[in-house]
């Protein structure tokens, strides 16, 4: 069954000449497999191979072998069948296995020899070349990519164990091609669900250049434009041939964004190794955190002598699990049982260090081999982790032929003529995507439409322990959906905190992102300012009128409302003033009723005096009504009372002055007393008065109903924390002004009226003390208008104007009951011998007196010293009565 064909095996005939190695394995068989192994690495410039891969390469083609002896063995799979093989040696590099891969095809290309004769003029007779009906590989996606373009042209179906790159998927340009591993397309979103789960959201991606790389970190990017969320800082890529300082260039350029610590990498194993050295040779250990493909997985040759450069690297690896019965196949094979893998002796200098005679290939005095090594008793072994994908790939091609010998052969032992002649490549394959069996693993082996396996993903993290040694750390799986633990994790020695790699720190409470334009991972942090607040992550936005921010500006709270209150400052004053007054407002009148009838409270003209008593109490008793907190009720009592007390004042003052004036006036013209001087028709002409006043109220009340209002505008400071709101009454400037200004219209006839009747002599009816209460009281006002209304703007403008306002209306009330009625109070009360009555006089007596007065006074001026001496009659009112 198996015959070996060591094609170009070292001949030293020229031991300067470049040597030759074996680049094929040809195991006879019924049913000829091709098989695609990267036995040695991309050799440097100018040669196609380098050093040989002891484990992604022999491991994986030993593993080939090892299947097809199983599938021969097997009485239920392809009985009487014999699995052969054509096992190639990639060299890691997709130009040189183009080539090679021409072997598989040399049977379906038939060759004209007509014009060729041999020397004795025969025609030639052509070696057949083996018909190869399926391949196994290749591992790198490129190459897989370069080999599939031919092989669907002669269509020959093709099972790959580690080409994943999402090109390949493209089932209308690789429809020959399958595979039993998953495509990056599902590890890229299990590499961003990773990214997402670490919260980080800013990275760069580093990828080899070739389809593998370039698919995988594409795959990632346009992931990331779909989920949003993540950022890519830099996406570098790696030259397939680099030049020297290369990787420390890329280490450079990664430092340009140090945000982006997060390193997403699809590269070859070569690569891994390179880009870790370089970031130890550029002292960056610890920074970078690298989320690598399944090309690192678990791998120990990357990391070898760079372990803390890559301690916590996050790793993907398809799911898979060993299979014991290669690890006894593999152990057990030496220099004499495995005669049938021309790398093998390669293979065992490599792998025991040391040489093979003098022909062999490692030069040097290293100690030579006995043959009597033993793989895992003499060296390290450790099962490569696509061993189980190779044979699942053998199994799944041997399985579609078992499906196929059932349909073509039915009934007949061994291989059929229709399977023998010609095997339907297009058939064949409909066959490959039909299975479903387990694999060697025991996980289930399918293919889609697209030929691509389901993903299955183990999460690996590279951790030192305690003990200082180095290993990988299953931390997590993904099955559609991430399952990972984060408390398994471990990042610089003993530390399980989640590092970070973000562009910009998450905003706090009560601050809006501003985004810098075309990085959407990467902001600047601006406070909502103001009665701004954090309407959501991008924007601020203005609370409502009545409203404010909170303390953490993620919402809006009311406002305190405020009012004046009784313990304030403020008021206190205003009451205490207030309090005096009533006090002696109380008093004068108590004192006015005891002596009613004395003749200086009937002088005073008793009824004017209640009037007028009236209103400076009233003046007295707003305080509290404006310092009342505002209601429906207060506020309605303002209304009234707050111009009625200086209405009942001075139009009581008024009319005394007004009778005084027209007295005088008419004195002149006649001896005939003037009408409605009497007490009764004074009441009359000052309830007259007073009555305006309250029609003005009333259609005020008819207009504008009294109600409250809160003024937030009044107490809005720059800072939300100190805003207030203030409950007031809704009376505004401008309806104070108007319920005052009938009052004050009264203030200034009576002022004027006060002037002209300053010549009545000083004893006569209080016209001096009535003009100098009217003088007083004016420039009170004057005082008031630029207090009220210039702090209309200050932000304790609530507090200032009422205490003005009250403190004004006090103190003209203070004026009028200390110039008008305290002297009299006194007289009453200390001086009882001068309340007498004073002797009766006609009015023609007492007008004469009057101008006689004035005459005097005119002249006084021609006197010495201004003398003047008259005797003035007894007041108009005892006259009167």
């Amino acid at each position: 069954r198996l015959s070996v064909f060591n094609y170009g095996n070292r001949i030293p005939t020229d031991p300067q000449a470049a040597p030759e190695y074996a680049h094929s394995i040809r195991l006879d068989g019924d049913i000829i497999l091709g098989g695609l192994f990267p036995v040695h690495s991309r050799g440097d410039r100018g040669t196609p191979c380098g050093e040989l891969k002891k484990e992604k390469g022999i491991h994986r083609l030993e593993a080939m072998m090892f299947a097809i002896d199983l599938i021969n063995k097997d009485p239920e799979l392809l009985p009487n069948i014999t699995l052969g093989a054509r096992i190639l040696d990639t060299c890691s590099r997709d130009t040189y296995a183009l080539e090679q891969s021409l072997t598989f095809v040399q049977a379906l290309i038939e060759r004209d020899g007509s014009d060729v004769r041999c020397a004795n003029g025969d025609p030639p007779i052509f070696t057949k070349p083996d018909k190869i009906v399926g391949v196994i590989g290749a591992a790198a996606s490129s190459v897989s990519i370069m080999v599939a373009n031919i092989l669907r042209l002669f269509k020959i179906p093709q099972i790959s164990y580690a080409s994943t790159a999402p090109e390949l998927s493209d089932n209308t340009r690789y429809d020959f091609f399958s595979r039993v591993v998953p495509p990056d397309s599902y590890q890229a979103q299990a590499m961003m669900d990773i990214v997402t789960a670490m919260e980080w959201n800013y990275v760069s991606t580093l990828a080899s250049e070739g389809n593998y790389g370039e698919s995988g970190v594409e795959a990632f990017i346009q992931i990331s434009r779909e989920t949003g969320g993540v950022c890519i800082a830099q996406s570098l890529k790696i030259p397939r041939e680099p030049r020297p300082g290369e990787f420390d260039k890329i280490i450079r350029r990664l430092l340009e964004t140090s945000n982006a610590r997060a390193i997403i990498m699809f590269a070859n194993e070569d690569d891994i190794r390179r880009v870790l050295d370089a970031a130890k040779r550029n002292n960056q250990t610890g920074h970078f955190l690298w989320v690598g493909s399944d090309s690192w997985g678990s791998k120990i040759s990357p990391v070898i002598g760079q372990e803390r450069v890559a301690e916590g690297a996050i790793t993907i690896l398809p799911k898979r699990a060993s299979v014991d019965a290669f690890d006894r196949y593999f152990r057990s094979r030496s220099l004499s049982n495995n005669r049938r893998n021309v790398w093998f002796a390669e293979f065992w200098e490599e792998n025991f260090n040391c040489k093979l005679g003098m022909h062999g290939k490692r030069p040097g005095s290293l100690k030579k081999c006995t043959g009597l090594e033993k793989v895992g008793r003499d060296s390290s072994y450790e099962q490569e982790g696509k061993v189980q994908f190779v044979m699942d790939a053998v199994y799944a091609m041997a399985h579609a032929l078992h499906r196929m010998h059932r349909e073509l052969c039915y009934g007949y032992p061994g291989i059929c003529p229709r399977m023998a002649n010609n095997i339907d490549g297009k058939e064949l394959l409909s066959h490959i995507r039909a299975v479903g069996f387990n694999g060697s693993a025991g996980t289930p082996v399918v293919f889609n439409e697209n030929g691509d396996a389901p993903g299955r993903y183990d999460i690996f993290q590279y951790q030192i322990t305690n003990r200082s040694t180095a290993e990988y750390r299953v931390i997590g799986s993904w099955t559609n959906k991430l399952h990972l633990k984060v408390e398994a994790m471990r990042w610089r020695t003993g530390d399980p905190s989640l590092p970070a790699s973000v562009c910009s720190i998450p905003c706090r409470a009560g601050e809006r992102k501003k985004v810098v334009k075309g990085v959407p991972c990467c902001w600047h942090c601006e406070r909502c300012e103001g009665y701004h607040y954090q309407a959501s992550e991008f924007t601020c936005e203005l609370c409502p009128y009545e409203m404010r921010p909170d303390t953490n500006r993620t919402g809006c709270i009311p406002i305190p409302i405020i009012k004046l209150e009784w313990h304030s400052p403020w008021a206190v004053v205003p009451v205490f003033i207030s309090m005096l007054g009533i006090i002696a407002t109380s008093f004068v009148i108590v004192t006015f009723v005891r002596y009613n009838d004395t003749p200086i409270v009937r002088a005073s003209g008793r009824e004017m005096s209640y009037v007028l008593l009236t209103g400076i109490f009233l003046c007295y008793a707003i305080t509290f009504l404006m310092i009342a907190t505002p209601d429906v009720g207060v506020c309605s009592f303002r209304r009234i009372f707050l111009g009625l007390g200086m209405c009942f004042s001075y139009a009581a003052l008024l009319t005394k002055t007004n009778r005084i004036h027209r007295i005088f006036e008419q004195g002149k013209k006649s001896v005939t007393a003037p009408r409605f001087i009497s007490p009764a028709s004074q009441l009359v002409i000052t309830f007259s008065l007073i009555s305006v006043q309250l029609l003005g109220v009333f259609v005020w009340f008819a207009v504008d109903p009294p109600h409250t209002v809160v003024d937030y505008g009044e107490q809005r400071t720059q800072d939300p924390l100190s805003a207030r709101g203030v409950l007031k009454c809704d009376i505004s400037d401008l309806s104070l002004i108007c319920s005052l200004g009938y009052s004050i219209l009264l203030m200034v006839t009576c002022t004027v009226y006060a002037i002209k009747t300053r010549g009545v002599p000083e004893t006569f009816n209080e016209a001096k003390p009535i003009g100098f209460t009217m003088y007083t009281t004016c420039i009170i006002w004057l005082a008031f208008i630029p207090i009220f209304f210039g702090t209309s703007q200050s932000a304790e403008r609530m507090y200032i104007q009422t205490t003005t306002l009250t403190i004004s209306l006090s103190l003209s009330a203070s004026v009028s009951l200390g110039m008008l009625y305290m002297p009299k109070v006194y007289i009453i009360l200390f001086h009882p011998e001068q309340n007498v009555p004073k002797r009766k006089r006609s009015f023609k007596a007492i007008v004469t007196a009057a101008t006689m007065s004035g005459k005097l006074t005119q002249k006084g001026g021609d006197r010495p010293n201004g003398e003047v001496k008259t005797e003035l009659c007894e007041s108009m009112e005892t006259n009167s009565e």
